[in-house]
């Protein structure tokens, strides 16, 4: 049976640089067009980057987008293109209101009516648009903040005698949908862009959620999703073809930018002669857990650091395996020669955590100085005597310890345009087991939604994909411990992390009640413990940089709970 040859273009789009992604677009239109594609399909809101968030709101940003989508319409050809953007209606937002068009909209009066909206374009002309039905507005998702749901008749194309029609991401998650509104006019084909971020389990997910609107449509679904980081969400591509009876015909690698070329069977198309001939595009191989998160951390880190216009990166290196971690992980994603680590021991820090943290440098080809921060402690507590007027402060002594790291760190950041990475994770962060203005400092958070028990197994995997000890056998098997007083060890202050993360997890990311959490096997005294920590530790995280979203909920845009705030339960 003849076929049509589709292309996915899996790109890295930034957000806010609507000229920049419009001539990446254009370029990858003609790849396309050379490719012998009938198709090509971009992300979400391709020409403006995903999310915009209150970009949206700035005048003149959407005439922007306006002149980008002209220019793209301009240089299309034989190949069509469909690609996202931000439509502004011609209709008052009092007007559209009165028609019904926005009741699912939390749009104000008097602002703009934008549509997350999807262009068809082929030579040189706008041949129509879809507007997006469904908007998601939970989890990290706020789309009603800033747009109306489509309505009227979803659309449906022609190409090459193919009847197709277009959905826009949260329309797929949708039974008896726009996409069942399609298969019910036939279309043979549904062009699905998506703007879809990447979490532990979510390939999965979204592949089951494909298949099932494939069946319920009765059609080929082409599933084209971008990948890149931006700020706290990182996208891992997963684009993919579905046949109408659910089963998987195509899937492209994941976190890497890519225009993935598949030959679909549909119906009566009719074959082009001369179209170039490609290699069986296939399905990408399913990635481990420790895998694809390190792929999603690493990624994710790089875009942070690119995007931002930094070139190098500077890290805390205590010899423990936090920062041996993110150490590793900045290696790869912006090279060795682009990472800077610093050593700086106190009165209390071991002789092998010093000695590892060099094994580490060593080992990984990165610059690395010491810098004793003895000296700063010292005049601090000179300093500060007479307001202590001899008392015992103890917790006060360990955190200025750490707040002069911070300093250290933000002088060199300063100094050489370094961005500063920071090296706390989720269970530490959770309980706020961090000095505020200490070790919470920093510009990127990378492990900021890494659990300890999985720092530790992503250390493994990375030692194991470089077939060497990348990072010290010694960092992986010693207790952890903050070294900020004699023989201090973190199981002193928190339950074994074998305890703690599965608590963690029921309650931060699971929103189970300390009942649900006892009930299901854990110390009751811990459980009250821990939630009455991770409560109290909310204004702590308030104030820490951004890092990438791993996990089904992390700290920040995913989980907003007050800092005032006395439920406990």
């Amino acid at each position: 049976m003849p076929s049509l040859r589709v292309g996915l273009a899996q790109l890295n789009t930034v957000v806010g640089d609507i000229d920049g992604n419009a001539s990446r677009i254009i370029d990858v239109m003609a790849q396309a067009m050379a490719a012998g594609c009938d198709i090509v399909a971009f992300p979400e809101l391709a020409i403006t980057g995903y999310p915009p968030e209150d970009l949206l709101l700035r005048s003149g940003f959407v005439d922007d987008v306006r002149v980008a989508l002209d220019r793209i319409v301009a240089a299309s050809g034989r190949c069509t293109t469909v690609v996202g953007f931000v439509e502004q209606s011609s209709e008052s937002r009092e007007a559209e209101a009165d028609h019904g068009e926005v009741t699912r909209s939390a749009v104000p009066a008097g602002r703009p009516v934008l549509f997350n909206a999807a262009a068809v374009i082929s030579n040189g002309s706008l041949e129509g648009v879809y507007r997006k039905r469904e908007l998601p507005n939970y989890s990290v998702f706020d789309e009603a903040r800033y747009f109306a749901p489509g309505d009227g008749p979803v659309p449906t194309f022609n190409v090459n005698g193919v009847r197709f029609g277009v959905s826009i991401c949260e329309d797929a998650w949708t039974e008896g949908g726009p996409i069942a509104e399609l298969g019910s006019q036939n279309a043979q084909l549904v062009v699905n862009i998506n703007a879809s971020p990447f979490n532990v389990g979510k390939s999965q997910e979204r592949a089951a959620v494909v298949a099932e609107r494939a069946r319920e449509a009765s059609a080929v679904i082409a599933y084209v999703n971008q990948v890149g980081g931006q700020d706290e969400l990182v996208f891992d591509g997963d684009s993919m073809v579905m046949a109408a009876d659910g089963s998987l015909l195509a899937r492209a690698p994941r976190f890497v930018e890519d225009l993935f070329l598949v030959d679909i069977e549909v119906g009566q198309a009719s074959a082009i002669a001369d179209r170039p001939k490609i290699q069986q595009t296939g399905i990408a191989k399913t990635l481990s857990e420790e895998a694809e998160v390190w792929d999603a951390l690493v990624l994710a880190t790089r875009d942070f650091v690119a995007k931002n216009r930094f070139a190098d990166v500077v890290i805390g290196l205590s010899g423990g395996i936090d920062s041996a971690l993110v150490a590793a992980i900045a290696v790869d994603a912006v090279g060795a020669e682009h990472v800077h680590g610093v050593l700086m021991p106190s009165r209390y820090s071991s002789d092998h955590s010093i000695s590892d943290a060099v094994a580490l440098a060593d080992n990984l080809g990165v610059d690395y100085r010491t810098i004793a921060i003895e000296p700063g402690h010292a005049a601090l507590m000179e300093m500060l005597a007479s307001s202590y007027k001899g008392q015992s402060i103890g917790l006060a002594e360990e955190n200025l310890q750490s707040r002069l790291r911070a300093v250290t760190l933000m002088g060199l950041s300063n100094a050489f345009g370094w961005l500063l990475l920071n090296t706390g994770n989720k269970s530490e962060s959770s309980v706020g087991y961090s000095t505020l203005y200490g070790d919470s400092a920093g510009g990127y958070a990378v492990i900021k939604d890494v659990s300890k028990l999985l720092v530790y197994r992503l250390c493994r995997y990375r030692n194991e994909l470089a077939g060497r000890e990348l990072i010290p056998e010694n960092v992986l098997v010693k207790p952890p411990s903050a070294e900020l007083r004699p023989d201090q060890r973190d199981d002193q202050s928190l339950p074994p992390y074998e305890e703690l993360d599965p608590i963690l997890a029921m309650y931060v990311e699971g929103d189970h009640s300390i009942e649900e959490i006892i009930a299901a096997g854990h110390d009751p005294a811990v459980v009250q413990r821990i939630v009455g920590l991770v409560d109290l530790a909310e204004y702590k995280r308030r104030q820490s940089p951004p890092g990438p979203r791993v996990t089904s909920k992390a700290f920040g845009k995913d989980r907003r709970l007050p800092i005032v705030n006395r439920y406990r339960r």
